[in-house]
């Protein structure tokens, strides 16, 4: 069994399934990452592994035990939530004592967790400050540690960096990973962040009205999307889809025909049936041969080290990533050849999204 399991859970508010007999499981010291876009169901989720919110239906099991009706108290978990939840009157060193004194903990040993807890976290310089005099960052890491100090078995986090700005998200995220590891910590981390969940997430559990859609690790998740929606959520720039079907063994598309991707074999039921042909922006090239694809240069966005070309093809639109060397030698209005590297393809159904492959 699981470290963490949750058989079939359902959460209702009223008529509203928050979440639907979602299955979800983590193995211990592992970093898992509940992905999915806001009203997924990520919070409400976490709210019941913590016992937070009454279940109507299914188990949580924790440790091989059944903690669906166990007291919150019980539960040897800790969460951290998107608002930092902290004590403005209390200075950081009382807001970091607070938990181990309602627990009755010895004082030395109190003062021997927030010496180390502060140290881990960078934030010892802070102790005798109150939040409202710390950066963003310093509070998210005195809410982290609030929770880190009461060494709970299980941390729960709920888009923690949401608060943060751009630099100092990256520099969270890259402290969070760090600490999980050091700690060998069992960790459940939710986001509607796909940067976040690639780079942190040993397994991703993507969620979408409160449903379990696809679990797996990054590459898995990249490399394979199940579904229409999990090809959507993973790989930014987003994965271009146009309108297909398959005729005499080819892809018919709206501006020309491709070969099926080779490595793959499609489903026959999806023969002559409305599809979604999937390709990824990094694996539409420039070509010199003259019986590929047209392309016009309408817009392009560069990011630094690559940029993105949008193109047309006759009237349906993509998006290519090129390095940035190489996308200096064109132009917006320009027109150019592409090819497609089919072996890296996709096909969904039109209909239920999903995968038209075995």
């Amino acid at each position: 069994m699981a470290y963490l399991e949750l058989k079939n859970i359902t959460k209702k508010y009223d008529d509203l399934v928050a979440v639907d007999q979602l299955n979800f499981s983590v193995e211990k010291n592992e970093f898992a990452v509940l992905f999915g876009s806001s009203a997924a169901g990520k919070t409400t989720t976490l709210r019941c592994i913590a016992g937070l919110e009454k279940t109507e239906n299914g188990e949580v099991w924790f440790n091989e035990n059944n903690f669906t009706d166990a007291p919150i108290q019980g539960r040897e978990m800790a969460m951290v939530f998107q608002t930092f939840a902290l004590y403005p009157h209390l200075t950081t060193h009382d807001n970091l004592a607070y938990p181990l004194i309602k627990k009755k903990i010895d004082k030395n040993e109190i003062a021997k967790r927030i010496s180390e807890t502060a140290e881990m976290l960078r934030i010892s310089h802070a102790l005798n400050r109150k939040p409202d005099t710390l950066s963003g960052g310093e509070q998210q890491r005195l809410a982290i540690g609030r929770a880190l100090i009461q060494q709970p078995k299980l941390l729960l986090l709920d888009e923690p960096l949401a608060n943060l700005d751009a630099k100092l998200r990256h520099d969270t995220r890259a402290e969070l990973k760090r600490l999980q590891r050091d700690l060998n910590m069992t960790m459940v981390y939710a986001t509607p962040d796909q940067l976040e969940a690639l780079t942190m997430g040993d397994n991703i559990t993507i969620i979408k009205e409160g449903k379990l859609i696809q679990k797996g690790t990054p590459d898995e998740l990249y490399l394979n999307p199940k579904n229409l929606y999990v090809g959507k959520m993973i790989g930014s720039p987003e994965m271009n889809l146009i309108n297909a079907k398959i005729v005499n063994n080819q892809i018919e598309l709206p501006f020309g025909n491709v070969s099926t991707n080779k490595n793959k074999k499609i489903n026959s039921d999806f023969i002559s049936t409305d599809l979604m042909f999937g390709i990824r922006p990094n694996d539409i090239h420039i070509s010199s041969n003259a019986d590929n694809y047209e392309a016009k240069i309408f817009l392009k966005e560069p990011l630094g080290d690559v940029t993105i070309l949008d193109l047309t093809i006759k009237d349906t639109k993509l998006k290519m990533i090129l390095p940035e060397e190489d996308a200096i030698k064109y132009e917006t209005g320009q027109n150019i050849k592409v090819n497609f590297n089919i072996d890296n393809s996709y096909l969904f159904s039109n209909e239920t999204g999903v995968s038209a492959f075995h």
